[in-house]
């Protein structure tokens, strides 16, 4: 490539849909494209701002749904990419276009011509009831009269001028949180050389180890701090000690020393303080959650207080069995967090007889991926065909065109992603994004096609075996998937209401949902096969799947209680923190009454909390048990009709999937399931509750 090369950020993508072209693109195009981009959108908000006419739906709201496309198509691949293909000048050149984006967004909000149009266009329609809007323009126009007043439109230009400096503060530090936590998880590595420190390790887990040691130039065996090499160290490691101070290291992440991200924290939470106090709300917590499903902070509080009530004293016996099996298998001494999930594999296998490595032959990484998209067949009639021609970010990731079987289209409905494996440049865990919402062409009328990506954290393949993925991990990629599913069916005229742009404590009951079926005796006989034998997963081991989905409930929920009790804890704050505010010691009284296990000295999670100061679930952790009441009552539906009956997958689809977020998500959940969600059928699942109380 040379310097007369056209700038691909700035060119038509003509790649197959329309995918990125990730080949061409350079470190060096960004900069130069988005400050022509952000040029062009002010020219774009400018016309709309002075248009001699009358404020209309179409020339206002939907003219701006539309101004900035070409902007945020560059800088969501630019976002993508900094999570999961990133290096240290892609991070660098984050922090330069931070502040240029924030002063952009901020010029656009806070514009007093643009915001007058806008709320003389909602004055108008409220007069008139909004008669002659559909639902979807009227959520559109709700939302953009809201997302003005919210972004600071009806603050006087003092306030407005803290307002900018305010968010653009933030966009730089949630941005520095992200980069030192991913490099205190890289900084860590326990290098092995003795065969005697891998007692207790299963040959999949030592040869996975061996491969990341000789990927880094080195003899023996590397452990880190990602997902796949940690969690079955801590699993099945005979060597205590060594348990402990991956433990340590883990839990203790960008929490002291060179990455540090207490002070960040802490700025952070003040920062949320001072914008809500802004805009007239008494904690970030009541800001966040005005615009959510919950509504209030009662109401999560409320709900993280019931299951805390129900599910303590639970979780406090499973504590009490564990600790009592563990001194039947002569431990002497304090069971710490560190032998937690070596003990309760232990108890589970000798209990239950099951254990989660004893499903990873079954669970060969390919025959996981057919059966997603075999249940993505069965419940909504969609197919996937992979096609290598798509443009790709990196050689271990899939390109795939999904085409719906029930529309008779012979061209795909989305184009799916999916990228497995750990790597330095890839942030830890797994999630689900889109480079493209479907959304159709307000010039043309014709659709176009979603762009989704699944990104995950899996054991890559050795020279002695396939990537075999435990139950839980099958679990985790369902999961995901199930948000794919809410972005690749998602359908509608404008981006910003299609797919996964939904209320963010809504966003999870599609992909916790799906997760049900791993789990599923009827689902598993149709692909869980042995992959050396090819033979199925034997009945008595989905029992043993099946009997033991129950363990541990109590104390799996008190854990995500405690997430949430500490995320509302920081976001609920109504006087600024100290600068010098001791954060673990806020993290413990925030947490104190979920604790069931001894708390470890040094070990702080809050920073290296990516959801909630990184990622958008700020006064949001909620969500996910949130969601889980939703998923609890919508799959007790499933059960009821079969797993795979085609009228209720239907309804799912056409009341959950599809719309998005063109309407309220109370008013489509009752739609689909035709009452309000409660509580009762999560207690069920768990095994704790008679199902009594609703939330």
């Amino acid at each position: 490539m040379n310097d007369t090369t056209p700038n691909p950020l700035l060119s038509e993508w003509t790649t197959p849909y329309g995918v990125p072209p990730f080949d061409r693109i350079r470190i060096e195009d960004y900069r130069p494209a988005v400050e022509r981009l952000i040029a062009e959108s002010r020219e774009a908000i400018d016309r709309i701002a002075t248009r001699p006419e009358e404020p209309t739906f179409a020339n206002t709201i939907e003219a701006l749904e539309f101004a900035q496309q070409p902007l945020e198509r560059a800088m969501t691949l630019f976002y993508n990419l900094n999570s999961a293909e990133t290096d240290d000048a892609m991070q660098a050149l984050a922090l330069e276009l931070s502040p240029m984006l924030t002063d952009f967004s901020n010029d656009v909000m806070l514009d007093p011509r643009l915001f007058d149009r806008v709320k003389r266009v909602y004055e108008a329609a409220a007069d008139d009831e909004f008669e002659g809007l559909s639902a979807e323009q009227r959520m559109l126009l709700e939302e953009s009269y809201r997302g003005f007043v919210r972004s600071g439109a009806n603050l006087d230009t003092e306030r407005q001028t803290e307002y900018r400096a305010v968010t653009n503060e933030l966009a730089r530090l949630t941005l520095r949180f992200e980069q030192n936590l991913l490099a205190a998880t890289n900084a860590f590595r326990l290098h092995l050389t003795e065969p005697d420190e891998l007692a207790g390790l299963p040959e999949a887990v030592r040869d996975a180890a061996a491969a990341e040691a000789k990927a880094a130039g080195l003899s023996g065996w590397l452990f880190t701090l990602h997902a796949p090499s940690y969690i079955p160290f801590l699993t099945y490691s005979e060597r205590r000690d060594l348990r402990e101070k991956l433990y340590r290291a883990y839990n203790s992440r960008a929490y002291g020393g060179e990455q540090d991200n207490s002070r960040i924290i802490v700025r952070i939470a003040d920062l949320r303080l001072q914008l809500a106090n802004l805009l007239g709300y008494r904690t970030y917590a009541d800001y966040a959650l005005e615009n959510r499903m919950a509504g209030s902070a009662e109401r999560v509080n409320g709900l993280l207080d019931e299951l805390l009530e129900r599910a303590k004293p639970h979780a406090e016996r499973e504590v009490a069995t564990i600790r009592a099996y563990a001194a039947s298998r002569g431990f002497d001494g304090t069971l710490m967090p560190w032998d937690w999930a070596y003990y309760t594999e232990k108890y589970k296998a000798a209990t239950y007889d099951f254990d989660d490595e004893a499903t990873r032959p079954y669970f060969r990484l390919e025959r996981v991926q057919e059966a997603m998209f075999l249940l993505a067949g069965r419940l909504y009639g969609l197919s996937f065909k992979e096609n290598k021609e798509i443009p790709i970010y990196h050689p271990d990731v899939r390109a795939f065109e999904v085409y719906d079987g029930s529309g008779g289209d012979d061209r795909p409905m989305a184009i799916l992603y999916i990228d497995y494996f750990p790597r330095p440049g890839k942030q830890g865990g797994a999630w689900m994004t889109s480079y493209r919402q479907a959304y159709r062409d307000p010039e043309t009328g014709e659709a176009v096609i979603p762009i989704v990506s699944l990104v995950c954290n899996f054991t890559k393949p050795t020279e002695k075996r396939p990537s075999l993925l435990s139950f839980s991990e099958a679990t985790t990629i369902f999961h995901e998937f199930g948000h794919g599913l809410h972005g690749i069916l998602g359908r509608g005229s404008y981006p910003s209401l299609t797919g996964t742009n939904v209320r963010r404590d809504f966003v999870e009951l599609p992909s916790q949902i799906l997760e049900n079926w791993v789990a599923e005796r009827e689902f598993l006989d149709l692909w869980a096969a042995h992959y050396e034998t090819g033979e199925k997963m034997p009945p008595e081991l989905i029992d043993r799947i099946e009997a033991a989905r129950r363990y541990l409930a109590a104390y799996a929920c008190v854990r995500q209680v405690q997430f949430g009790l500490c995320d509302m804890a920081w976001h609920s704050i109504a006087e600024p923190l100290d600068e010098g505010c001791d954060v673990a010691a806020f993290e413990r009284r925030a947490t104190e009454r979920t604790q069931v296990m001894p708390r470890v000295e040094g070990s702080c999670f809050s920073t290296s909390f990516g959801h909630i100061f990184g990622g958008g679930y700020a006064a949001g952790y909620y969500s996910y048990k949130w969601a889980e009441v939703l998923e609890a009552d919508a799959f007790a539906r499933f059960r009821e009709r079969g797993i795979f009956d085609p009228a209720t997958a239907q309804a799912f689809r056409s009341c959950i999937l599809t719309p998005g977020g063109s309407e309220h998500p109370m008013m489509l959940y009752v739609r689909f399931a035709g009452h309000e969600p409660t509580v009762g059928p999560l207690l069920e699942k768990m095994g704790i509750g008679d199902g009594a109380k609703g939330r």
